[in-house]
């Protein structure tokens, strides 16, 4: 085996941030009159309805810095070839009185996972390289009604990470290995990597991720944003590569509680194509913002979820100081909350995620428009790996791939016992049972550790998080920005019962206020 140096890999390593550094300059530069490249869709539209701003010229703007940045960051796979067009569309709106939504004109950049008509979607894989569908996602749709400019494509940890115990997140055969604006030479955690990076690097103004367990949570954690992993089922999964029906939902990615739930509002909706979709909540999606709001803390009773904290001790110092924060902010604390998985409770949990997505994918490819892609299944998908592994596999495998192929139909009692105990154990042995032993409005706990350094070869290095009890119930959580450690983002996570979402983010919002929400990455990262 080939071992690189300690002085070589620390010049491959340096020439990085020299790299991101010269790139950050140059895009600084695009205009120096420009709104800054972290501005919310607030001042964005203020600008514009004031005419000191174009939608065409924000589209503009976030190429250049696209173009600058992504030869190091790798957060994008392509820009929507439509993309200029569909601003001058929207400008020539605004110009005859036309203003066409909440999002009107701004940039948001979808997961490579979620199907727009215009650009190919591949899941990060090579396999679904002409993966060109020429639809939306009922997402999609109801983005662009709302007046978004679908801004392109972003990278992702191949298959959203369900591919080998051993990968990195970020990477992907399509898309290389996404990286951390705050530091390049550490993760941006996954699977939704790109459009956490791209969101944290002033790329675009919002992102769509798509989250399994914590795949919207944790790239938004350590880029220092703010992420909402909805309710399964408040927004359409439907032209979405599936992992697992059960915990599938897609979720807005932003740099303000305000923004992210602006983009989940327009998100949000029935679609009969997607049966999780029937059962609604009895608030109106059009009336979230509403929730959102500096006093949001105020009365609140928040439980303090320490058996899903400890990981970190300088992460456990910024939840001391978030407890504060939340005081200050007029919330009661309710301390030393505890909640164990049962025996086995890990191995039930993956089982579920191995039948769903054989089913689920081979779902998905025997709906694709095209006839070559239609007739593939999960078992062809595990041979083109096998017969482009120098592309597809040059790091890790694909043992996750082949557990799931050898899984039988949903039927089987190993699925349905599986899947009942897990959903026992998370909602009424778990979150419900805890909001109401406690009369709590919520739970809380630190979303995850800092970013780790990037390691190809050897793969991850999670040392703990918090994702994994409101990702299996299905219960909604949103992660917020709760402080840095040595220059690295670590955010809160804020989590309830079903529908709980208006509730979590007046938290939410309450919280970002106190404690001061995102941070932009500097401008000259240190090597760390």
């Amino acid at each position: 085996m080939y071992v690189l140096s300690r002085q070589l890999v620390a010049a491959l390593i340096f020439s990085l941030f020299l790299a991101y550094s010269s790139a950050q300059a140059s895009a600084a530069n695009i205009d120096s009159a420009a709104p800054d490249p972290w501005t919310g869709v607030v001042d964005l539209h203020r600008a514009m309805r004031a005419g000191e701003l174009t939608a065409a010229v924000l589209v503009e703007r976030q190429i250049a810095r696209i173009n600058a940045l992504n030869p190091v960051l790798e957060a994008v796979i392509a820009v929507d070839p439509t993309a200029r067009a569909q601003a001058r569309e929207l400008d020539a709106r605004a110009a005859a009185g036309d203003w066409a939504g909440p999002l009107h004109g701004i940039p948001v950049l979808l997961k490579d996972n979620i199907e727009s008509r215009d650009q190919p979607t591949t899941a990060g894989s090579l396999a679904l390289a002409d993966n060109r569908s020429g639809r939306d996602a009922p997402l999609v749709r109801q983005l662009r009604e709302a007046g978004a400019v679908i801004l392109g494509k972003a990278n992702l940890s191949e298959w959203a990470n369900f591919r080998s115990e051993r990968s990195s997140s970020g990477w992907s055969g399509v898309g290389g290995q996404t990286r951390n604006p705050y530091d390049p030479s550490r993760s941006p955690c996954g699977s939704s990597s790109g459009s956490g990076a791209a969101v944290a690097a002033g790329m675009t103004v919002l992102a769509v991720g798509t989250e399994t367990n914590g795949s919207v949570v944790c790239p938004s954690s350590v880029n220092g944003i703010v992420g909402i992993k909805p309710t399964v089922g408040l927004v359409s999964r439907t032209h979405i590569v599936p992992i697992s029906h059960s915990q599938d939902t897609a979720g807005p990615m932003a740099r303000s509680v305000h923004d992210a739930v602006l983009l989940l509002s327009a998100m949000a909706g029935a679609d009969a194509a997607d049966p999780a979709t029937a059962e609604r909540p009895t608030w109106a999606v059009e009336h979230l913002m509403s929730h959102v709001g500096a006093e949001g803390l105020k009365g609140k009773r928040v439980g303090v979820l320490r058996s899903s904290a400890g990981f970190h001790s300088e992460v456990d110092e910024l939840l001391e100081s978030a407890l504060i924060h939340m005081r200050e902010g007029g919330a009661a604390i309710v301390d030393g909350l505890e909640w164990q998985a049962p025996e086995d409770h890990s191995r039930e949990a993956y089982e579920v995620l191995l039948y769903e997505f054989k089913q689920g994918l081979n779902a998905y490819l025997s709906g694709l428009p095209d006839d070559r892609l239609a007739a593939m299944t999960l078992a062809d998908l595990i041979d083109f790996n096998r017969d482009n592994a120098e592309a597809e596999m040059p790091w890790f495998a694909q043992e996750i791939l082949e557990a799931a192929e050898a899984r039988g139909p949903l039927s089987e009692e190993t699925y349905v016992t599986a899947l009942a105990a897990v959903q026992k154990a998370t909602r009424e042995d778990g979150i419900d049972k805890l909001l109401a032993q406690h009369d709590l409005d919520a739970l809380i706990a630190p979303s995850g550790a800092p970013a780790w350094t990037i390691d190809l070869i050897n793969g991850d290095h999670f040392i703990g998080g918090s994702s994994s009890l409101a990702a299996r119930s299905g219960y909604p959580n949103i992660t917020v920005p709760m402080g840095q450690v040595h220059g690295m983002p670590v955010g809160l996570s804020i989590f309830g019962s079903r529908f709980s979402e208006p509730v979590l983010v007046e938290i939410a919002s309450g919280f970002e206020h106190v404690a001061g929400g995102f941070t932009p990455p500097p401008e000259r990262p240190e090597q760390r």
